[in-house]
């Protein structure tokens, strides 16, 4: 499996700005979640393939955010500029 394959959903995943912005760390937003760090891990590198919509909700509460403060889609267009 190339980095190409692992990049193919085309979401970009924001963990690390909201983090930062809340003064808050990896480990700590894992202990609020629930998760792991190495789940919580995989999601912030962008190497996921997918969330269930209950962590996606806790992290959206802990955060006080929306999931499109911590997920944005690059596009088909934008993947070919790759």
């Amino acid at each position: 499996m190339t980095s190409d394959d692992n990049d193919s959903h085309g979401i970009e995943v924001h963990l690390d700005r909201m983090l930062s912005e809340r003064g808050m760390t990896l480990a700590e937003l894992a202990s609020r979640v629930g998760v792991t760090n190495v789940n919580l891990s995989i999601l912030k590198n962008s190497r996921a393939r997918a969330i269930r919509f209950t962590t996606l909700t806790r992290i959206c509460e802990v955060l006080d955010c929306q999931p499109g403060d911590l997920l944005t889609y690059r596009g088909a267009e934008d993947e070919r500029r790759r």
